[in-house]
């Protein structure tokens, strides 16, 4: 079954596969053929003779219905997991004849879904089909298809003939993000000075605060940030910029992918680490992901964009090493219980997955805060400050 499955689905991609009516009558011809030939009847060989002609006719229209057809795909927007996929094709017809009574496949793989297929009844001359579709999403990841097919049987249905074309994919599902509204673990991060937690002023600009620097008008401005009597000294508006200083902290989401991780478990971690570096960036740290044996040796990620992304693609590697060590910042180490211990900075915090009793890290004064797999994650990483243990 399996040898005739491949057989029929080369000659479908190579030049036409028969379908059960035409098997049904190519069996037909050959058995008038073989009759005409012991009886030696005549009308028998006109009767065999119209059906393989017929056959023959049917065998040559179907590649000629897919030709020259041209099939263009749209970019594909990242998501977040649990967000469906919105994916786009075209189909252009530049012959000057019409086409029609073919199937667009489109074969996504088999860790995203199902393959999905439209069927066109006629596309004119000179016209385009646009064909748009979503795709529910449940887990992240990063996922590649190269081509679409397009299958006819077009126009008597005794072949069926496929072709593929090339329109590679690239869909992006970045890890889900936690609402949180609160994180002690993140916000009492980092080394004290007294009795504060010590931090460097960051300037932003804004569109209030205190005056930065006087720049020309441009169109969308706000005319109440015009500074009239510079646009008077000078003879043409002048323009307001302002910033405000906000408190910012450096804090490292380091990932240890090196550690013997379940897949649940993991799935978490990259939820967390994606829901703490969010958190961290919305209430103005600094924040980075690490993550071990990066390209280039590049193991801090700062930009939201490239975050995302490498989260998306990230997969446990239990035999790989460390590439660099940790930065001496204050960092939240994601791990799992087992895993070998590593020296953190002052200040740092680390979230265990597993059953373990993170004695080492607690023995350096690090706190820890056990992940139980039976409690929702969001609640977990808003827990107080005296349910992380040795804070």
């Amino acid at each position: 079954m399996r040898f005739a499955a491949r057989f029929t689905n080369w000659l479908e991609h190579r030049w036409v596969n028969p379908a059960y009516v035409g098997w049904v009558l190519l069996g037909l011809a050959l058995f008038f053929f073989a009759a005409a030939t012991n009886t030696l009847a005549g009308w028998l060989y006109v009767i065999s003779g119209v059906m393989l002609a017929l056959l023959m006719v049917a065998a040559l229209l179907p590649p000629r219905n897919l030709q020259g057809l041209v099939v263009t795909r749209s970019p594909i927007q990242p998501v977040t997991a649990s967000t469906p996929l919105a994916i786009e094709l075209r189909v252009h017809n530049p012959q000057r004849q019409p086409r029609g009574l073919f199937q667009i496949i489109d074969s996504l793989p088999a860790s995203l879904g199902a393959v999905q297929a439209t069927a066109i009844s006629t596309l004119p001359p000179g016209q385009t089909y646009t064909w748009q579709y979503s795709v529910p999403t449940e887990r992240r990841g990063i996922y590649h298809w190269p081509q679409v097919d397009l299958r006819t049987a077009a126009p008597l249905g005794l072949f069926w003939c496929r072709r593929s074309t090339e329109a590679p994919a690239t869909a992006v599902v970045y890890p889900q993000v936690l609402p949180l509204k609160r994180c002690p673990l993140l916000d009492t991060v980092g080394p004290r000075n007294g009795q504060h937690w010590r931090y460097s002023p960051l300037t932003q600009a804004d569109t209030q605060g205190v005056t930065r620097s006087l720049r020309p008008y441009r169109w969308g401005d706000p005319t109440r940030l015009i500074h009239w009597r510079t646009s008077a000294r000078y003879g043409e508006l002048r323009v307001r910029e302002l910033e405000n200083m906000t408190a910012s902290r450096e804090v490292i989401i380091a990932l240890n992918t090196s550690a013997r991780w379940d897949v649940p478990s993991f799935e978490q971690a990259v939820v967390a680490a994606a829901s703490l570096y969010t958190y961290a960036v919305k209430q103005g740290f600094t924040a980075a992901l690490w993550l071990p044996n990066l390209a280039a040796g590049n193991n801090l990620l700062r930009e939201s964009s490239r975050v995302m992304y490498s989260l998306a693609g990230i997969n446990p590697a239990p035999t790989a090493q460390s590439a660099t060590a940790l930065p001496p910042r204050a960092t939240i180490w994601l791990t799992a219980a087992g895993a070998p211990s590593m020296a953190l900075p002052a200040g740092s915090r680390q979230v265990v997955w597993g059953n373990g009793s993170g004695s080492d890290a607690q023995d350096r004064g690090i706190g820890t805060l056990q992940i139980d797999a039976s409690e929702p994650l969001e609640t977990q990483l808003q827990a107080k400050v005296a349910d992380i243990a040795r804070f």
